[in-house]
């Protein structure tokens, strides 16, 4: 089986960086650290914190050190390394060993020449020690119930710029609990580009993002509120066309702020009515203005691709337990987040080729079948090892990995829905007060 070029040259750029001394002494806090040759390196700390699990430090440590022939190192030794790594590794491993390798050519899914990103926010529960505290803040939590508050909690908000069609993670960030989700959008643009359309929920329906955009010539489509704009509040009432093209006005309170930040005044957009399944009426504003290339009954089915960065949220806290953090300072769960998102990145790249060939057999099957993602993280968390720090042969490795994801996927079955479940937050609220022993 031959496999395409991008696996490998992920795999490669990740072994070149993780070696490299520059990278190293970017993200180490003291030039004083990480410079004997110890059990712990530099690139083992990384490595470890990416196969981050529920089990014992300790037990994770002994298989780790199993596999390289050592004898494993203490879990106070693993917290100390750890105390001396900066979180921002992980981004510069994502953005140059996944991102601009994955898009360095024309091979990746795009929608009429668009690469389509979705841009959205949720909040994180985090380890309520002192210092997160300090760092992130809290937010009131309910008994899940009667909404009853039962105290406060220490949360992050997270934001993603994700691209729906490929699955890749494009820039995220982490941020205070009491974070404004429009400002952790505008901190993604440096990483988008001229040829990237924005998918977005009713929570950035905000004069200011909009302006945002067509200031940096970036395209959108934005979900519209009851409260946001006026053509949208006529609109969603059922009255007049179900397009139209308006300049829309910023408000008076609005302008000098808006002076400030060099944004325009007058906007040029485009009001989109679609009808969703149920019969309730959804508005859209966007500026591809051009009816002919893109008429008003596609924006029902691009809307709905903006699903894909919900369904990535669900994966990063249900599968890979991203709320169960592994440590209790604000640093670690720095890291703990941009690993994760490392994870998910890698488990798309190394998955593509099975998830091609599945799709190819779609007509064959009763069912259409994808990647089990139980069966891909759990692979790739085990063989972190194997592809990045032991010179073994990666391009063996990978055949069969992909051959793993072919033989055990998940039926698509249309139309099945479950029943969520609906369960108390108090669980995972104590679960660092459970399980302190194996945090760090």
């Amino acid at each position: 089986m031959k496999l395409p070029q991008k696996p490998q040259q992920v795999v490669n750029t990740t072994k070149r960086l993780l070696k490299d001394e520059e990278f190293k002494s970017h993200h180490r806090t003291s030039p004083k650290v990480f410079l004997r040759e110890r059990k712990l390196t530099f690139s083992l700390v990384i490595l470890l914190i990416l196969q981050k699990t529920m089990k014992s430090i300790q037990l994770l440590l002994n298989e780790v050190f199993g596999q390289i022939d050592l004898d494993p190192a203490t879990n106070s030794a693993f917290t100390q390394a750890r105390s001396h790594l900066k979180h921002t590794a992980f981004i510069e491993l994502n953005q140059k060993a996944i991102v601009a390798e994955y898009y360095q050519d024309d091979t990746y899914r795009r929608y009429q020449g668009f690469r389509l990103l979705a841009i959205d926010s949720s909040k994180l529960r985090l380890p309520d020690s002192r210092d997160i505290r300090d760092v992130f803040g809290t937010i009131n939590t309910t008994n899940g119930k009667d909404n009853n508050v039962i105290g406060k909690h220490a949360h992050g908000l997270a934001s993603v710029c994700y691209d729906v069609l490929n699955r890749i993670v494009i820039d995220s960030q982490l941020g205070e609990a009491h974070a404004y989700e429009v400002d952790l959008a505008v901190r993604h643009l440096p990483a988008t580009q001229a040829n990237d359309l924005l998918l977005l929920d009713r929570g950035y329906a905000s004069y200011r993002w909009l302006a945002t955009c067509v200031q940096q010539q970036r395209h959108f489509v934005v979900r519209c509120s009851a409260g946001s704009f006026k053509p949208a509040r006529q609109m969603l009432t059922g009255l007049g066309a179900d397009s139209r093209v308006v300049d829309l006005t910023s408000s008076l309170g609005q302008r000098l702020s808006l002076a400030r930040l060099g944004l325009p005044s007058v906007l040029r957009v485009r009001f989109v009515r679609v009808v969703l399944p149920n019969g309730e009426f959804e508005v859209l504003v966007t500026n591809l203005l051009d009816e002919k290339l893109f008429p008003t009954f596609s924006f029902s089915q691009l809307y709905h691709l903006r699903w894909g960065v919900e369904t990535f949220y669900g994966v990063v806290k249900t599968r890979l337990q991203l709320e169960n953090f592994s440590g209790l300072t604000a640093e670690s769960v720095r890291q703990d987040f941009y690993a994760t998102i490392f994870i998910t990145n890698l488990e798309a790249v190394l998955t593509e080729e099975a998830t091609t060939q599945l799709e190819k057999k779609t007509s064959k099957n009763r069912y259409p079948q994808q990647v089990n993602q139980a069966v891909s993280f759990n692979a790739i968390k085990n063989y972190v090892i194997a592809l990045f720090y032991l010179e073994n042969n990666s391009e063996e490795i990978l055949r069969q990995l992909t051959q793993l994801f072919l033989t055990n996927p998940n039926s698509v079955r249309p139309q099945r829905s479950v029943p969520r479940r609906q369960r108390s937050p108090t669980p995972r609220l104590n679960y660092h007060r459970r399980v302190k022993k194996i945090c760090f």
